[in-house]
C-alpha cells in the first residue's frame, strides 16, 4: 500500500513527539516537542482535522512560553568548595557513576589528584560537579566537568570557563588541559574554545598572549 505525503508528515510529527518524551534534560524536550507539534498541527489542518491541529497548534505556544522562561531565567551560579575526602563527594560520584562513565569512559576517583574540586550550584541546587588538578607550567587539568542531566543546556560550562576564568588566573592558572574522552564531551570542549594539542587533548589559553 502506497503511504501518502499527508501520512508520512503524521508518522513524522508522531516519531518527533516519541523522540521529546525519551529527554531527560527539559529544554531538549521542549525543543523537540515543539517541533513534533508545529509537524502534528501542520498534519491536522491540512487533513482537516481542526481539533488537531488546534490542540498541537496550543502545544507549541506552550512550547514557546516555557522555552522563553527557561531562556530568559536568571539563575544564581555558585560553587561549592569540597575536600578529596568529603563524603557526599564519594557518594555523589558512585551514584551518577554509570552517566559518567558515558562522558568520562574509565573515570576512577582519584582523591590525590583532587586539588581543585567543587560543586556548581544554580540557585542552591547541585547542577554538576568539577574535579582537577594543577600540573607544571600553570596548567589546571580537568578530571571531571560532570552536568546532571537536568541542567545539559552549556551554562554549567560558561560559568567555569568564562565566569571562573578570572578565578583562575588569580590562583595561577594560565591554560586548561582535558581529556576527550568521548565525542559528547570533545564536542562540549569545542564550545567553549577548547583545541587539540599535539598529545590529543583539548586545551584553553586563559591568558592571552
Amino acid at each position: 500500500m502506497d503511504i501518502s505525503l499527508l501520512q508520512w508528515i503524521g508518522y513524522t510529527a508522531s516519531i518527533i513527539i516519541a523522540i521529546s518524551m525519551t529527554m531527560n534534560s527539559i529544554l531538549k524536550f521542549r525543543w523537540i516537542n515543539l517541533a513534533g507539534a508545529v509537524t502534528f498541527s501542520t498534519y491536522g489542518f491540512l487533513i482537516g482535522a481542526l481539533p488537531v491541529g488546534f490542540l498541537n497548534g496550543f502545544i507549541a505556544f506552550v512550547d514557546i512560553y516555557y522555552l522563553y522562561t527557561l531562556y530568559s531565567k536568571k539563575e544564581v551560579f555558585e560553587i561549592l568548595e569540597i575536600k578529596a575526602d568529603n563524603r557526599y563527594l564519594q557518594r555523589f560520584l558512585q551514584f551518577h557513576d554509570k552517566d559518567i562513565q558515558k562522558f568520562f569512559p574509565g573515570f576512577t576517583y582519584k582523591p590525590e589528584m583532587n586539588t581543585v574540586s567543587f560543586f556548581i550550584l544554580r540557585d542552591m541546587a547541585v547542577a554538576g560537579i568539577f574535579l582537577a588538578h594543577r600540573e607544571q607550567d600553570h596548567c589546571l587539568v580537568v578530571g571531571l566537568d560532570f552536568v546532571l542531566p537536568e541542567y545539559r543546556d552549556f551554562r554549567n560550562g560558561k560559568f567555569i570557563y568564562l565566569r571562573l576564568r578570572d578565578r583562575f588566573i588569580g590562583e595561577g592558572f594560565k591554560k586548561v588541559i582535558a581529556e576527550g574522552r568521548s565525542e559528547k564531551y570533545a564536542t562540549y570542549l569545542r564550545k567553549f574554545g577548547f583545541t587539540p594539542n599535539q598529545e590529543g587533548l583539548f586545551e584553553k589559553e586563559l591568558v592571552e598572549s
